[in-house]
Parts: structure tokens; C-alpha cells; sequence
């Protein structure tokens, strides 16, 4: 399995490097070897992709890495500032325990056409706990290589010391439109024992949609209501509505699920083509249940889906007149790590006048977004495929740092999660 890990080897040596030169930039959730997949992060009781963490939880990575024989692998954690660049803490000042360790629990594929071994591990252990709160990072590379990282993943472990206040409603005055964006206003207020001071400068007030980051807003401070910071009435609270997100279910293999359109099996791999998806930016909203761009691994036949799910070749399609000369279309969702970069952007083919993408993932359930992300731009519209609707049920998360004078990094004092429900 190493020689399948490392097989190219040139490839992973130049995305290490990459890695390695741009450390002092914005992390974000990045495979650096393409038998990777399937990662999952998530706490020990959670397992769907809620990388969050009480000060005091363990947190559980799990992943599958291609191919029939088993790795030595270890994993490294690091504590990075609210921007997600590492800091400067040593292993001793965030873990009271070792910061890096060896994978020692995986099993092999069972019964599947595509040979994979699943890993899964719980950090800290038993015997250590987080010392800090705030962002951290973990990478996972093969035993006696570490400059070859095979992937990184973002969590949070964040404390409980401030209560938050969360206000979802139609935008205010110019900031939005009523009938398609959401405004999320927020305020904080220390907790009584906690002794952090009322003074805006030691905090960031972040908001994110779902779990997209690049629209993850940083909240400007308002002014004060007795005890309670406010962040409120700007701009950078609006977001826009969005729409449905899309879903396909790969739980049974034997027959086409919901929005399946046929499956086939050659070569020894198994291809899914999915229904044909379309522009709904004109259509008018009607509001189902999805997981909001999560997935779920599940299959329908068998009873361990770690090791019992098989991997399948999903063709994405976008059938369209002519190809967007100002942007590029991606699938986005817990399936590309919420990224928009070449694993989510979307090929127009002109034979079929279309966009096209294909995917190997695992059987389960996944939910998406078709976000179309103009060339001069880092946040992405949903308006141009899906629509933007009031009403939709985003999930929406407030983050809040503190950081007093002379302090060597940034606190997660607080955290809520909460849904726009109308």
C-alpha cells in the first residue's frame, strides 16, 4: 500500500512543496494524493461532519486510502490564529500529550470491486486533552515521510464562555433584498466568571453559511447594548438566500435511487450517471429536507458501510446553450470539501453542449450546490444556477475569538449553530 501511496511520487513531492511554501497562508482542507478519500472529521459522538469541538471532546478522522494492502500512517496536529495560518504555540502549549502519533486502526475492503483500506482515528487520546481552544489543523502522512502530507483537515475546539444571540430576518434598509437574501445579526455577552472585558477591539465576530468558506463573513462591530457587543445593520451581515441543495442517493447499487439515472459496471469499476441537472435561478422555490451539502457513506444491501461501501465513477452534468465566458460552474459540498478549486469546477463540453464532471465516491448520500464563481471574484453566486429565496433554511454558524493584548493566539470562546427556519 505505501508503493500505491507514493506511486506518484513526483506529483506529491510538488504539492508538499507547494504545502510547505504557502504554510504562512490560509489553510484550507486540501488532498494531496488522489487515493484519498472519503475524509470525514467530525467528534467521536457526531460522525457527519461537524468539525466541531467542546474544549474537553475527542475528535475522530476517518478516511479511506486506495488500493489492497495497508499503510504505516501518522497523523500531526497544529494550532493555527482565526485566519487559519499556524501559529506560533508549541505541541506543549495546546496538547498535554504528543501532537503527532501513528494510524493504528483501519480495516481492508470487503466484497467491494474497488480495493480500499478505511482508517479511523481519535485525538487527542485518552490520556491527553486540548490545552487551548481555537483553530487547529491536522495532517496525515506516511510513517518516515511527514514532508508528504496526503491530506489536511480544519477543525475547531472552541470554549463555552459567552452567550450568543442570533437574529435571522429580511435585510434592513439597502443592504439587501427582502424577497431574496437573509441578514444575520448577531450580539455576544461575556458570562459572568468568565473575566473577558467588554472591549470590542480583543474580539472577532466571524458568520459562516452552511460550511461554505468563501463567503464566511467577519462582522463589524455596532456598538454596545448594556453588556452585549452588537454586530448588526451592514452589509457584511446580508447573505444571499440560495436555494435547495441537490441530492443524489448511491445506497443500492442494483437499482437507480433518487436522481440516478442508470448504473453500469465495466473494467472492474462501477459508473453512475446522474439524472441531468438544470438551472433553477428562474423556477419558483418549494422547500424538501437535504443535509444542506452534507453526505452520509450508507449502503442498502450490507452492514458495515466503512469497509462495505464500494466506490463508484458519478457523472455530473449541466446541460446549457452556450459555456458562461465570465466564470466557471462547480459542485460544492461536503463532497469537494466546500472548495471551489479543480476538484469542483465543472468542464463544458461542446459535443454534448454541457457541463460535465466525474467523480469517484464512495455509496451514500450526498448533497450539493451548482455555484457559479465569476473570474474577478473569491466569493461565489448562487443566484446564477439555483436562486436565491428568503425562505430557504440555511444553517448558519457564529464564531467568536478573543485575543487580549500580549496574547500568543487566538481564543474560540464561543461558538452556536443555528438554522433560518420560515
Amino acid at each position: 500500500m505505501y508503493i500505491c501511496i507514493m506511486k506518484k511520487t513526483l506529483l506529491a513531492t510538488l504539492f508538499a512543496a507547494l504545502y510547505s511554501l504557502s504554510f504562512s497562508q490560509i489553510v484550507i482542507d486540501t488532498n494531496y494524493s488522489v487515493d484519498v478519500k472519503t475524509v470525514v472529521l467530525a467528534p467521536l459522538e457526531v460522525r457527519i461532519g461537524d468539525t466541531y469541538a467542546d474544549n474537553g471532546e475527542a475528535i475522530t478522522v476517518s478516511f479511506d486510502i486506495l488500493g489492497p494492502q495497508p499503510a504505516h500512517l501518522r497523523y500531526r496536529l497544529r494550532h493555527c490564529n482565526a485566519d487559519w495560518q499556524p501559529d506560533e504555540l508549541e505541541a506543549g502549549e495546546f496538547l498535554s500529550g504528543p501532537a503527532e502519533n501513528s494510524i493504528d486502526n483501519y480495516q481492508s475492503s470487503f466484497t467491494t470491486l474497488t480495493d480500499y483500506i478505511h482508517y479511523e482515528q481519535s485525538f487527542p487520546d485518552r490520556y491527553s486533552y486540548f490545552t487551548a481552544s481555537g483553530n487547529y489543523i491536522v495532517e496525515v502522512f506516511p510513517q518516515g515521510d511527514p514532508d508528504s502530507i496526503l491530506f489536511v483537515r480544519r477543525f475547531r475546539v472552541y470554549e463555552d464562555l459567552v452567550d450568543i444571540a442570533v437574529g435571522i430576518g429580511k435585510p434592513s434598509g439597502a443592504n439587501g433584498n427582502i424577497y431574496r437574501d437573509q441578514e444575520v445579526n448577531v450580539g455576544i455577552t461575556p458570562r459572568t466568571g468568565s473575566y473577558l472585558p467588554t472591549q470590542e477591539n480583543y474580539y472577532i465576530v466571524e458568520v459562516q453559511q452552511n460550511r461554505r468558506d468563501d463567503n464566511r463573513r467577519r462582522l463589524d462591530f455596532s456598538g454596545y447594548s448594556g453588556a452585549t457587543l452588537r454586530y448588526d445593520w451592514s452589509v457584511k451581515n446580508v447573505f444571499a438566500g440560495g436555494n435547495n441543495f441537490r441530492y443524489f442517493d448511491l445506497s443500492n447499487l442494483r437499482a437507480a435511487m433518487y436522481h440516478v439515472q442508470r448504473i453500469e459496471q465495466w473494467g472492474g469499476e462501477t459508473f453512475a450517471f446522474l439524472q441531468p441537472d438544470e438551472d433553477r435561478s428562474r423556477k419558483a422555490y418549494s422547500q424538501y429536507n437535504s443535509l444542506n451539502g452534507g453526505m452520509k457513506v450508507n449502503i442498502r444491501d450490507r452492514q458495515n458501510p466503512d469497509i462495505e461501501a464500494d466506490y463508484v465513477w458519478v457523472n455530473f452534468s449541466l446541460p446549457m446553450e452556450r459555456p458562461f465566458l465570465d466564470g466557471s460552474v462547480h459542485i460544492v459540498g461536503e463532497l469537494t470539501q466546500w472548495n471551489l478549486g479543480d476538484d469542483s469546477r465543472m468542464e463544458w463540453n461542446s459535443k454534448y453542449k454541457a457541463y460535465t464532471k466525474r467523480m469517484q465516491l464512495k455509496q451514500g448520500y450526498y448533497s450539493y450546490q451548482l455555484l457559479f464563481l465569476p473570474y474577478s471574484e473569491q466569493e461565489a453566486l448562487t443566484a446564477t444556477l439555483e436562486g436565491d429565496h428568503f425562505a430557504m433554511p440555511n444553517s448558519y454558524t457564529v464564531f467568536v475569538y478573543y485575543r487580549s493584548p500580549g496574547a500568543r493566539y487566538d481564543r474560540l470562546v464561543g461558538l452556536l449553530r443555528t438554522t433560518s427556519i420560515h
